[in-house]
């Protein structure tokens, strides 16, 4: 047996050289398992790639198709070794996750292929030996016969999960560069300085771009379903060319079931060009019309571009592949059946207010009128977004232009709300949950980034199921360019209308994100921003509390950054797991983040200065953004320390590691269930709506400006009756102890915090104003009450049973809590039963001004019959300062009650005072 043809890697990549001998050693005898090889062998050198050369930047996931299409992986790559992954990627997945025959012709293309990126491998990074120039692939090398039994596609399908569960995890080892071990640190410099070297002399390689080019093209037209098994699917001779025979020879020609023509293919040279083909193209479209009577859809490619012309109602655009016969047929029959969009009526009781409206007759025009196929729409977060794509995916469906929609989202939260809105506002579209059911057919699908990454690559029986055309509109829930950066590849398979959607103001949104929608900065298709929407009346707006605490950092801001520094910060994005980038941060942060006296006082402030609810007597619901779990956990922890009577329920963790996460949401959401205060890394920061929110904590940094706008818009919903009957929720108060608002430049309105005196507060204060006006009328008059009244009451008795309710509520107060710790004197003081046997004016003085309003375990929640109570000790007040008969007490006392039992709020306890 001769030498194989990958000996060049045995020094230096042993992995990928048993892999590539093995690919080459069955190409005629198992060609299903030599492209399973050849595959496999491209991973092994992909990772090392990753491992080992700092220019690449590590994807979303570590999966094959992510890595090789991270646009840093193009750049170093080059765009014709690029395209020979892509053919080996496809081969690949087709030998292993289709039923169709695997030919040699299919494993010699791909060993082919294997052959030259090694080549590129080897002679790129190369430190020990590197291949001859003049080393060519020859078929004529490959050995004839194995010994080996062909392996079955169960066999193969099995051997891929057992050798990935042993594969090294690029994603952790790669996760925090700066621990990067030592003798990885030298390699990766040792591996510049060859790449560098190496990359001086020039490559004289043939890399036999013109049977890529064939190979690469027969391939996607496969998977799209095209199998060119019959005469005239290729070089298709037609008459009416303008040249001396009249005649023409077609690269390719689709054809539909009525057999005429749907698509011709031109193929040019990978040297040239893909656009000289163009006009070649045109022409034989021309002939097949005047043949046919029908005018196909037109394709023109070098093997690495593809270009799609429906020169009847677009220019040409690029593409990633080719349309399947169905998907070409509906694209061919909508040129006479479209309906024109400004004609047709907007559904009002699915987006029925002007803006939203708008924003759908905008988008509409800029698809009819102005032939463009992408468009960016600016909406503050709670106006509505979803349900004016709803509108806008009902519209173009009525109106033919749309059959199939995906809506991508970045949380798994975001696409469960997004399939709600759907079933509920377009039910008859099917929504499908791509993450959950990923069989499922429908109209409507909906997806993270990463599952549709994932299922590009799906196959059956070798056509991929969602091909280039499957979709007529992708709509992005919140774009920006980190989002397209990520999961460009998305965005450049799939060939159909775009929208995309943001919270982020129009004047904040970098240049990038207006470049991929081809707009002028600034200009988006249509804009609705919270300032309108609080003038409509639509949303509250953010009032900042002045904030005691702050950390030493650098004193930069957004606007200071140059436009790379810009793209990095937008890039450090959070995953799903909550996880959040350290790289922005001040090295002292942690520390400050982490400090009992940090987060206790910031507690203090929250609890004290928070928009109240309930009397004013509990926080309203808040959300509190903490910088990672081991920082929510450390929350919770102090919280539950400083109020141990609210047993643990009163404020919880929420993040991607808690166990039922969804039923604390739940429970979060009802206006009266604990927990009140969500501490949440991550997972409330996008698409949780909770009216009720009317604090929003920033208790990390924020680097990017879209989760920024996110997050602030967790607390923009209106909630009408919040406080009480007819006193809605007005603003909701952001508490920034991080400084975002000063990096990001918004300067909302400042305000000290709550002001309104707590239910309980009052309370307390009337009860020592009780027992001051009772000491005062027992020193001249022991006993107030007439003998012969049924209604008896003994001074002395009420003061001892208002000293005795006043001192179990100071002796339930907490010592260890932030904020009855600075009155921790006198709290002790009155801790004690005998402080209350005598009472002068400075002891009044003192319970009213320190201790009236401190936490205490001895809290009565139900806020109606505290309301109660105040009035009752309010009016006895009154009737004992005026000296009235006690039958006139008892009788106004009595219609009271009476009045507050139809509120449910009188109970047997408080029977006593009637």
């Amino acid at each position: 047996m001769t030498s194989p043809l990958f000996q060049f890697l045995q020094a230096e990549w042993p992995t990928v050289f048993e892999a590539a001998v093995k690919a080459e050693s069955l190409v005629t005898s198992d060609a299903r398992t030599s492209c399973f090889y050849a595959r496999r062998s491209l991973e092994l050198a992909v990772d090392w790639l990753y491992k080992h050369d700092p220019s690449l930047r590590l994807p979303y996931q570590d999966q094959l198709s992510a890595l090789l299409h991270e646009p840093s992986f193009r750049r170093v790559v080059g765009d014709a070794v690029f395209t020979k992954t892509k053919f080996i990627k496809d081969s690949g997945n087709r030998a292993v996750h289709s039923h169709q025959a695997i030919t040699p012709l299919d494993a010699l293309h791909t060993t082919r292929e294997l052959f030259h990126v090694c080549y590129w491998l080897a002679r790129t990074y190369g430190r020990k030996e590197r291949p001859a120039p003049n080393l060519a692939f020859s078929a004529e090398r490959l050995p004839r016969l194995s010994a080996v039994p062909a392996q079955s596609l169960a066999q193969l399908q099995k051997l891929e999960a057992q050798l990935h569960e042993r594969d090294e995890k690029l994603s952790a080892l790669l996760s925090d560069k700066a621990a990067l071990d030592e003798e990885l640190q030298r390699l990766r410099e040792e591996v510049a300085a060859v790449k560098k070297a190496n990359a001086a002399q020039p490559d004289t390689h043939d890399y036999s771009e013109a049977e890529t080019r064939e190979a690469f093209i027969d391939l996607l037209l496969k998977e799209a379903g095209w199998l060119l098994d019959k005469p005239q699917d290729t070089e298709f001779e037609v008459t009416g060319m303008p040249n001396a025979e009249g005649k023409g020879y077609v690269d390719y020609v689709l054809w539909g079931d009525d057999g005429k023509p749907l698509a011709v293919v031109e193929a040019k040279r990978t040297r040239k060009d893909a656009t000289v083909g163009q006009q070649q193209a045109k022409l034989y479209a021309d002939c097949l019309e005047q043949m046919y009577g029908q005018r196909p859809v037109i394709f023109y490619s070098n093997g690495y571009d593809h270009w799609l012309w429906d020169d009847a109602s677009y220019p040409p655009r690029a593409v990633q592949g080719f349309l399947k016969k169905p998907e070409l047929e509906l694209l061919i029959q909508r040129r006479a059946t479209r309906k024109q969009l400004r004609d047709a009526v907007i559904n009002s009781d699915i987006a029925g207010r002007y803006y939203q409206t708008r924003a759908v007759r905008r988008i509409g025009e800029t698809f009819e009128v102005d032939n463009q196929r992408k468009a960016l729409v600016v909406m503050a977060t709670g106006a509505g977004k979803t349900r004016t794509v709803i509108a806008l995916a009902d519209l173009l469906m009525r109106c033919n232009w749309v059959k199939r929609v995906l809506f991508l989202a970045d949380r798994v939260a975001l696409v469960n709300q997004a399939v709600n809105a759907f079933k509920k506002h377009l039910p008859d579209s099917s929504p499908v949950n791509l993450v959950t059911e990923k069989d499922t057919e429908g109209r409507v699908f909906v997806s993270t980034y990463p599952t549709m990454m994932g299922l590009i690559d799906d196959a059956s029986d070798g056509q991929r199921r969602f091909g280039v055309g499957h979709f007529d509109l992708i709509v992005i829930d919140e774009a920006h360019r980190s989002v397209y950066q990520k999961y460009r590849a998305i965005f450049e398979y799939f060939d159909c209308l775009l929208v995309g959607l943001t919270a982020t103001p129009k004047d904040e949104i970098d240049r990038n994100t207006y470049g991929l929608f081809d707009l002028e900065t600034g200009v988006p298709t249509d804009a609705y921003g919270l300032d309108e929407a609080v003038a409509d009346k639509h949303l509250v707006p953010p009032k900042a509390v002045s904030v005691p605490l702050k950390f030493q950092r650098e004193g930069i801001k957004y606007d200071d950054l140059s436009e790379e520094e810009k793209e990095q910060w937008d890039a450090l994005e959070w995953s799903e797991d909550g996880t959040t980038p350290d790289a922005v941060e001040a090295a002292a942060l942690n520390k400050w983040l982490f400090n009992t006296d940090t987060v206790d006082k910031v507690l203090a402030h929250l609890m004290t200065q928070g928009q109240k609810v309930a009397g004013g007597d509990r926080l309203g619901k808040t959300i509190i953004f903490a910088k990672n779990n081991e920082h929510a956990d450390f929350i919770a922890d102090r919280f539950n320390a400083n109020y141990p009577h609210y047993k643990g329920e009163f404020a919880r963790v929420v993040t991607y590691k808690t166990t039922y996460a969804q039923s604390l949401i739940d429970a979060f959401s009802h206006k009266d269930k604990p927990p009140h205060i969500a501490i949440s890394v991550d997972m409330l920061d996008t698409g949780i709506d909770v009216p009720e929110v009317v604090n929003l904590v920033f208790f990390k940094v924020v680097r990017s400006k879209t989760k920024f706008w996110q997050m602030l818009g967790r607390g923009t919903r209106l909630c009408p009756d919040l406080f009480a009957p007819d006193e809605d929720k007005q603003f909701f108060y952001l508490f920034d102890y991080c400084q975002n608002l000063e990096f990001f430049s918004q300067n909302p309105a400042t305000v000290d915090g709550s002001a309104s005196e707590p239910l309980s507060t009052r309370l307390f204060k009337a009860r020592v104003e009780m027992l001051a006006e009772l000491d005062k009328q027992l020193a001249t008059e022991p006993r107030i009450a007439d003998a012969g009244e049924p209604y008896k009451p003994d001074a002395a008795q009420l003061r001892t049973e208002v000293a005795d309710f006043l001192h179990r509520q100071v002796a339930a107060m907490n010592l260890d809590n932030f904020i009855v710790r600075p009155q921790r004197k006198s709290v002790e003081k009155y801790a004690k039963q005998e402080a209350w046997q005598s009472l002068g004016s400075d002891d009044f003085s003192e319970l009213s001004q320190k201790l009236a309003g401190l936490p205490s375990e001895l809290v009565d929640d139900d806020e109606q019959a505290k309301r109660f109570d105040l009035l009752v000790l309010r009016t006895q007040l009154a009737i004992l300062q005026a000296r009235p008969d006690y039958a006139s007490l008892r009788d106004q006392v009595r219609a009271i009650a009476g009045a507050w039992r139809s509120r449910k709020a009188f109970r047997p306890s408080r029977r006593r005072w009637c």
